[in-house]
């Protein structure tokens, strides 16, 4: 059975894809990729595609309430029900009651106390989907309801909602002198929401028992190592005798790292001795994953009369919702960025993270750095509408380079051509105006069927310039490990990097080719039987996993060349391979690499690891970041200022991508990176009332469409290669989600003249001001 299940997920993601006359391949090819066909065909199997004999379903009871005492949860007549296997709860977990990424805070199942609307209660498996959800609401919980704490603000002052207290995390930053001031002072508040991220496919999974008394789980997890560690700890069974095999991502921008899938499948499937499969409702995936952190931002600018900035003091806080998660990585992120790509010489932070009742929180795409991004670049808009200078002119007066140093006292080692990308936008010509045309209503904000008159709309220009950290920080120790082999025409790539959108698979294949000029590269798919290689965050596989690919590939190729080396008497560096061909750099030598293979299997394993990092002192000071990633983007906006609609006609980028490995992968990520901006910006926020989440589904939670989506122009890609990554690459996703959300900001201002100073950004923000009120 489990052999079947095995094979089934192997063809789902190590077909090769098909290969066309003179196929691109290598570094800087636009090579497809290996699984698109079968993705457009619908082919592709995800979790929620598996099947396996004698299989049952699961369901999970939540809780209605964001705040309660639990008092009894009756479980019988659940049990008793026609069709029930097994119904768990708190009481059944054999192993550690609670679990976490950073901190071990978040229960399998609520025991004594709820902390947050749908947290898990009890899991029921049964052998049909509806029996198992009738079973679930036959669970009988009795709660005491307790007043929820939902505004971060009377977190510190509330009752603790855990045992480890309300506060998570507080980074006080000091660089400079607190005494400078400033000729010219503006000040701000920032309100940013809460972002879900909504993936195209739901949490579902696959647990199946095991001979030997362990689990193998099949999930869309983007770290199976710390998955199955956790679920390990949980089933207090040694690591080995749990499996985490990677199927299909249905996309992954962090609610893939939530482990409230994988642990009941588990339980469950240990407890009945049956494979156990559950596929969230898109409901429940709304209250279960995590989300991005809102934010509530004070700023203090100072400049001088120039609009040199002189000192930056902020106060940033973040609702975590009820438990910890990766919230720490984000606060940090945030402090340490919260004066942005400028040169500051005295700045003055105050970060807190702390646990509400409010939904969960942790790694989104960004985390941290799109929250400063959004009140620093409005504090600029501010500084030069007091001042009188052209905002991207302002911007450009205090712009970061190379050896300039952050507030938490790091030098900038990295390339950083920040004034390059920031006059590549400014600079690119702005689209033509709308038509006062009712043919062309289409282009007015509302659209087609919108109650917009073109007299009313205002057009905007503004800016972002955003920067990310690449790799984890803090200390956080990097490492992946890959094995290359090739036999006969075939090259194989053995690597727990998981793909999950972002390109690994294919970037891996062209190393390959790249290295041993091999055009037909398998990967294999990802187990926890495979040496760990972390998380898919942070651009690190493109960095890690890819340098670790690129290691292995090149002690193969110096496998392979050097008898052919001492051959001719010549050294390895002397021989090239490309196309499938190994020749030397006078032509004497000219021979395949399968005739240099003479039937042998060559095989390589290496690792990489970048330098390592710090964390913040209590000063907030220290060398916490391997790299940083810059963007600019030019949004053009149209406004109607009667009804405070907005429609985004077009989006500028240039961004530093250090060097760009596939052209067709990259532009692609920046444009997604872009529109999911363009939703923070516009349309996305989980609403919650005391802590209730409002119509947890997507007739409630408005995602841009097709029709919302601007013309996206990548006006320039700067390749000034990073010295110390593998192929001088940057991470290209995070920083256009980041950066694109303060620009449509600042385009807004400038149409409506009003200081928007909250995201999503509602319609009465946009409306302008009668003139002389």
């Amino acid at each position: 059975m489990t052999g079947v299940l095995g094979a089934l997920v192997t063809s789902s993601v190590t077909a090769p894809a098909p290969v066309p006359d003179g196929p691109p391949q290598g570094i800087g090819a636009s090579v497809p990729a290996a699984d698109a066909a079968a993705k457009t065909q619908g082919t592709f199997p995800y979790a929620a595609d598996l099947w396996a004999e004698g299989l049952l379903w699961a369901a999970v009871l939540r809780s209605p309430h964001p705040h309660a005492r639990i008092v009894s949860i009756d479980t019988a007549t659940a049990a008793a029900m026609p069709g029930v296997h097994a119904v768990v709860t708190h009481a059944d977990v054999p192993g550690d009651a609670a679990h976490g990424r950073r901190v071990a805070d978040r229960p399998v199942f609520a025991s004594d106390v709820v902390r947050h609307h749908g947290e898990p209660i009890a899991a029921v498996a049964a052998d049909h989907p509806d029996t198992a959800r009738l079973a679930a609401a036959a669970i009988a919980v009795e709660y005491e309801v307790l007043e929820p704490v939902t505004d971060p603000e009377l977190a510190f002052s509330a009752e603790p909602l855990h045992p480890d207290g309300n506060l998570i995390r507080h980074i006080p930053l000091r660089f400079g002198d607190p005494e400078v001031t400033g000729e010219v002072v503006v000040e701000g508040l920032y309100r940013i929401g809460r972002q879900d991220p909504a993936p195209i496919g739901a949490e579902a999974g696959l647990a199946v028992p095991r001979p030997d008394g362990g689990v193998e789980i099949y999930c869309a997890s983007t770290d199976p190592h710390a998955d199955r560690d956790l679920a390990a700890a949980c089933f207090a069974l040694e690591p080995e005798r749990v499996k985490i095999v990677v199927t299909g991502v249905p996309g992954a921008m962090g609610d893939r790292e939530d482990s409230g899938v994988q642990l009941p499948l588990g339980l469950l499937a240990l407890r009945t001795g049956h494979p156990v499969k559950l596929a969230a409702t898109r409901e429940e995936s709304f209250l279960s994953h995590a989300h991005r952190h809102p934010t509530l931002l004070r700023y203090r600018h100072h400049a001088d009369a120039e609009g040199k900035l002189v000192k930056v003091e902020a106060q940033i806080l973040m609702d975590a919702g009820a438990y910890a998660d990766s919230s720490s990585d984000a606060l940090a992120a945030a402090v340490a960025f919260a004066c942005g790509p400028y040169v500051v010489p005295h700045a003055f932070v105050e970060g807190w993270v702390v646990r509400t009742n409010n939904p969960p929180s942790g790694h989104v795409r960004g985390e941290g750095a799109m929250q400063v991004c959004a009140a620093y670049e409005g504090q600029m808009d501010k500084l030069a509408a007091r001042l009188g200078i052209d905002p991207a002119e302002l911007r450009m007066r205090n712009i970061m380079a190379t050896g300039d140093i952050l507030p938490t006292g790091q030098t900038v080692t990295c390339p950083a051509p920040v004034a390059e990308l920031l006059a590549a936008v400014r600079d690119f010509p702005l689209p033509a105006l709308p038509k006062d045309d009712p043919e062309e209503e289409w282009l007015l904000p509302g659209g087609l069927e919108g109650a917009g008159e073109p007299g009313a709309v205002r057009r905007g220009v503004g800016y972002g310039v955003g920067m990310v950290h690449m790799l984890g920080a803090e200390g956080a120790d990097e490492v992946s490990t890959a094995t290359v082999k090739v036999s006969g025409s075939v090259a194989t790539v053995i690597c727990a990097a998981v793909e999950t959108g972002q390109g690994f698979a294919t970037l891996a294949r062209q190393i390959v080719q790249e290295v041993l000029g091999i055009t037909d590269v398998y990967v294999a798919p990802v187990d926890t039987d495979q040496p760990p290689c972390g998380p898919a965050a942070h651009g690190r596989h493109t960095w890690v996993s890819g340098g670790a690919v690129e290691r292995a590939a090149r002690m193969v190729r110096t496998q392979l060349l050097q008898p052919l080396a001492a051959q001719f008497g010549m050294s390895t560096e002397l021989l090239t391979i490309a196309d499938g061909k190994i020749t030397s750099y006078d032509g004497v030598l000219s021979t395949t690499v399968a005739e240099a293979l003479d039937g042998k299997e060559l095989w390589a394993t290496a690792q990489c690891r970048p330098h390592p990092t710090e964390p913040l002192d209590e000063t907030g000071q220290g060398d916490a970041f391997v790299g940083i990633a810059f963007c600019a983007v030019r949004a053009v906006v149209d406004v109607d200022v009667e009804l405070g609609s907005v429609r985004v006609v077009e989006m500028a980028v240039a961004q530093d991508v250090g060097r760009v490995l596939n052209p067709a992968q990259a532009h692609a990520r920046i444009e997604a990176g872009l529109t999911q901006g363009l939703g923070a910006a516009l349309t996305e926020n989980l609403r919650t009332s005391a802590g209730q989440v409002r119509r947890p589904d997507f007739s409630g939670y408005a995602l841009p469409t097709s029709l919302d989506a601007p013309d996206i122009r990548i006006v320039k890609l700067v390749e000034e290669r990073d010295v110390v990554a593998p192929f001088g690459a940057k991470a290209i996703s995070a920083v256009p989600v980041v950066t694109s959300p303060a620009a449509i900001a600042s385009a807004v201002r400038a149409a409506t003249g009003r200081p928007v100073n909250r995201l999503p950004i509602r319609p009465q923000a946009a409306v302008a001001v009668p003139t002389g009120a």
